[in-house]
């Protein structure tokens, strides 16, 4: 596909609303050989979750899926996009594609990624050691001409990078990007991002959305206001596309939800400060930032264990498992905050989504 497909204006139209869109788990097996029966409901349980999107082939789904000794990458994209589209959600549905690599890697995983039917690309800028800002910018420029695109800025910590405001200000203007997430865990960095879209020329075209797990609810009631030519503009953060809403995914579907109400009022009620440090403890303990991220896709894994999503915790790397004493703090915020689980949600449809 040469030219990027045009986008119904409903999604785009949900898009800038706001929309929770999880970052899909790999299931795999003892052997860790794909789990297909478990691959398929994760995506039914993000759809009926309420979620406005799903994002596959991200850092959530491990990777090394794009091993050619593995060899996952299409396949995954391929039974989630069957799962969507046999579902056929009765509202605005974002298929998102993970995309990585150098400039070839990323087109030949962009292309796919259009062909199999998905909407945009959530384009990493990481693992291009020694790149410039003007390399970054110009391989988002040939992956924009074949299929729509998310920015992504990743923390340094995970394998991100720090770029410049002037970077931003440039990626903003490139056509076809649609959205920025932002999560480089940072206020300042985000800053940037948001400053540089808004004194873009294309600031009502790109959504922003929060990837910072450690202020998902702050972000979302964030208004940047800077001003261009004279005149105060603003733009919020509208919508979260996480890793951490990879679980308890219902109840993030309400919690946004109220956020919208709650952003109709000029006032927001303190309660609010406190949840945003609830969740924030949460997902302290699925990320596991005590100890370097290490245990963050294992941490996923158990809570979607837990509740009979997956059988275990496995991911293709052996060697990524929970921290020594993840577990415990898995427990502590189950026991702490009951009312950010979606457990019971979970149970009730669990049989049929394995069933399909």
């Amino acid at each position: 596909m040469s030219t990027a497909r045009a986008l119904a204006e409903t999604k785009l139209r949900a898009l800038h609303e706001g929309l929770v869109i999880p970052a899909h788990p790999l299931a795999l097996n003892e052997e860790r050989k794909l789990d297909e029966r478990r691959q398929r409901a994760l995506a039914r349980y993000y759809v009926e979750s309420g979620a406005g999107g799903v994002a596959v082939g991200v850092h959530s789904t491990q990777f090394e899926i794009r091993k050619p000794e593995v060899g996952l990458f299409e396949p995954v994209l391929r039974l989630a996009a069957e799962e969507i589209d046999k579902a056929n959600p009765d509202r605005p549905f974002w298929k998102v594609a993970g995309i990585c690599g150098p400039a070839d890697q990323s087109v030949a995983e962009a292309t796919l990624a259009a062909d199999l039917g998905y909407d945009a690309g959530l384009l990493s800028m990481g693992g291009l050691p020694g790149w410039t800002e003007e390399q970054h910018l110009e391989r988002a420029r040939e992956v924009a001409s074949v299929i729509p695109i998310i920015g992504f800025y990743l923390q340094p910590s995970v394998g991100g990078r720090l770029f410049s405001y002037a970077f931003w200000r440039a990626f903003a203007e490139i056509p076809n990007v649609i959205a920025i997430k932002m999560a480089p865990f940072n206020r300042y960095q985000t800053i940037d991002v948001a400053r540089a879209v808004i004194e873009s020329s294309r600031r009502d075209e790109i959504a922003l959305y929060t990837g910072n797990d450690d202020n998902i609810v702050n972000d979302l009631f964030t208004i940047y206001r800077f001003p261009v030519d004279g005149q105060p503009v603003e733009k919020r953060i509208v919508g979260g596309l996480l890793g951490h809403w990879a679980v308890w995914t219902h109840k993030a579907v309400e919690l946004l939800e109220e956020i919208k109400e709650a952003r109709k009022d000029e006032r927001i009620a303190q309660e609010w400060l406190t949840r945003n440090i609830e969740v924030t403890d949460s997902n302290a303990a699925f990320f596991d930032p005590a100890n370097g991220f290490h245990g963050c896709i294992p941490g996923i894994h158990e809570v979607l264990r837990r509740q009979g999503l997956l059988e275990g915790r496995w991911c293709l790397n052996p060697a990524e498992e929970l921290s020594p004493g993840q577990m415990e703090e898995i427990d502590r915020v189950y026991r702490s905050y009951p009312h950010l689980n979606d457990d019971d949600f979970v149970a009730a449809r669990l049989q049929r989504w394995l069933e399909g």
